[in-house]
């Protein structure tokens, strides 16, 4: 259900702003959008996971308050990261 090490590697490399970068936002949004990813697919087979649904949840409003802090800070860093990722927001 989580992000295995060597993704989430991939994902930091991918998207980071400079070199070692693991905190941006773009970087959060783009790990937190794996695992949501990851977790949806797993709710698909055990709609009775309640517990799983409660953290789903949760990182979803976690990324949709990282987009708006993005969006309100730099709007053209943000329209690429929803284009990049597919993100509805």
């Amino acid at each position: 259900m989580s992000v295995s090490k060597e993704e989430k590697n991939k994902i930091v490399a991918e998207f980071a702003r400079k070199d070692g970068d693991t905190g941006s936002v773009e970087v959060q949004v783009a790990v937190l959008t794996a695992r949501i990813t990851n977790l949806t697919e797993h709710l698909k087979k055990h709609r009775k996971d309640v517990s799983t649904t409660r953290g789903l949840i949760g990182m979803v409003s976690k990324r949709r308050k990282l987009l708006n802090y993005l969006r309100d800070d730099d709007n053209g860093r943000y329209q690429a990261l929803v284009k990049t990722l597919k993100v509805r927001h």
